[in-house]
């Protein structure tokens, strides 16, 4: 017979040695990236964060016209701004079997798990713009979103260097909001801390809607009794719902704002004098670049980075591409010029004898 002793080291050998079987049997290879079969297109998914603003219909239109021409079929869903339909369409396209996965996210913070399951299924991902946080995200394609916000800030701050300023976020979920500021902050802080600057609010808009923005500064005014000298805006749609409460307060046009990407409402402001400027990311560059990505990487080829982008868990490859701030006074030779809006549409509520010469 066996004594006590002998038996419990008999019954935890067996234990480490089954544990040990188990390892091993469940124990899995890295995924392969899902390349097409021969003599398929190569199948791209895109999950966009919201088509209903005007901003990412220019880049479906420009990344799909691009990789359509580079041999590729792509398949775009729209998540409307909610998380978890996003979460669910993500799923989707990798069950469809896609290549690889490009992804602008509503909530960076929250796609961390859909990255696991593209690379179980053996599919890389692209994060588009935003960055997709605290994961194992391939690559990240965007502009240089700091320097988009010292843009803005250096923009008001040269017209008013001392004064009340309010700050209007974007979206608190969106990484490139908390970039923007960052940027933003940059230019301002030495000025805040010079006491030349007071920032009077601080308020992040909820998915970058212009409703929310308009609260805002609703009610921003009405607690500094409309003492407010300029406002910082993270993009066009925040700087629209503001200046429509400065509007209703005579205020249009006299509070200096800033704003970014060129959509044409907002490039109708800054020519009319209503908003101060706005920061130009050539969409077509950035759309088409990402497009060229995501083919080589379905095709496992090398793609060339400029440099790496901490997401709080890794150091991603990363495309950072420059912005351009514009004004009135460089609209044509930018914007314009670059076909993204037209110029009969730009100035189309500005007198035809003020209308620039081309």
């Amino acid at each position: 017979m066996f004594k006590g002793k002998s038996v419990k080291r008999i019954l935890v050998g067996v234990s480490v040695l089954s544990l040990m079987v188990l390892a091993g049997c469940t124990r899995q290879e890295p995924a392969k990236t899902a390349a097409p079969e021969k003599g398929k297109a190569i199948k791209i998914g895109v999950s966009m964060d919201d088509l209903r603003l005007e901003r990412w219909q220019h880049d479906r239109d420009l990344f799909t016209a691009k990789a359509k021409e580079l041999g590729a079929e792509v398949v775009v869903q729209s998540a409307n701004g909610d998380d978890q339909t996003q979460f669910s369409q993500c799923e989707n396209l990798i069950s469809q079997g896609v290549n690889v996965l490009v992804i602008i996210p509503h909530n960076g913070d929250s796609l961390a798990p859909i990255i696991e399951q593209a690379h179980k299924a053996g599919v890389k991902v692209l994060a588009y713009d935003r960055l997709i946080t605290k994961s194992d995200v391939d690559y990240y394609i965007s502009f240089d979103n700091i320097k988009v916000g010292e843009m803005q800030a250096k923009a008001i701050s040269t017209l008013v260097p001392k004064g009340n300023y309010f700050l209007m976020g974007g979206s608190p979920t969106d990484n490139n909001a908390k970039m923007f500021r960052q940027g933003q902050m940059n230019v301002l802080q030495p000025l805040i801390d010079k006491g030349d600057i007071k920032v009077i609010g601080d308020q992040w808009a909820k998915d970058w809607l212009p409703e929310e923005a308009l609260k805002i500064m609703e009610n921003g005014l009405t607690a500094n009794n409309n003492k407010i000298d300029a406002v910082v805006a993270s993009n066009d749609s925040t700087a629209g719902g503001a200046i429509q409460a400065l509007a209703a307060q005579g205020l249009e046009g006299k509070v200096p704002i800033s704003g970014q990407d060129a959509e044409l409402a907002a490039c109708q402001r800054v020519v009319e004098g209503k908003q101060t400027m706005t920061v130009y990311k050539p969409i077509k560059d950035l759309a088409t670049a990402a497009a060229e990505a995501a083919v080589k990487i379905a095709k496992g080829e090398t793609v060339k980075t400029e440099g790496k982008v901490n997401n709080g868990k890794i150091d991603v490859p990363s495309i950072l591409l420059a912005p351009i701030a514009v004004d009135a006074k460089n609209m044509v030779e930018t914007v314009i010029k670059d076909g993204y809006n037209k110029l009969e549409e730009v100035f189309k509520n500005v007198p035809k004898d003020k209308w620039p010469k081309i």
